[in-house]
């Protein structure tokens, strides 16, 4: 298995960045350089969404952990490999820190993981300093 996680932290309260997490992944919000998500079915574990990664190739993913508030966690399986991607959200001593974590499992793992993995985990930080954008506009 290979991980990374990338920790941030915001002055928004936890409800906030939760309710912009929430609404990208239900498909109801998109801003640049966010992936775009379609749910096909109810924002729940087992529920399956498409992923369209900004220029890339649409992926399907399901809803494996979903504590509201808290935890959001989807999975992609690709040629072999299963791709976790999860956001933790707790409290922080002026608000909210975020993790959002990659762990790419499966046949080969250890070897793909240190190419692949940096390429998808990237851009984790950018995203979460846009989806506090995004949480700060949609609470003003």
């Amino acid at each position: 298995m290979w991980t990374t996680a990338v920790t941030a932290d915001t002055d928004l309260p936890r409800a906030a960045v939760w309710a912009a997490l929430e609404a990208l992944h239900r498909g109801e919000l998109s801003y640049p350089g966010a992936d775009v998500f379609e749910l096909h079915g109810p924002f729940a574990v087992g529920t399956e969404l498409d992923v369209t990664p900004e220029g890339q190739d649409t992926f399907r993913s399901v809803i494996i952990e979903l504590v509201p508030g808290e935890r959001y966690a989807d999975r992609t399986e690709y040629e072999g490999l299963s791709l976790l991607f999860r956001h933790t959200l707790v409290d922080a001593p002026t608000g909210t820190r975020v993790t959002h974590e990659l762990e790419i499992d499966g046949a080969g793992a250890d070897e793909v993981g240190p190419e692949l993995g940096p390429q998808i985990s990237g851009d984790f930080g950018a995203a979460l300093e846009a989806l506090f954008r995004e949480a700060a506009r949609m609470t003003a």
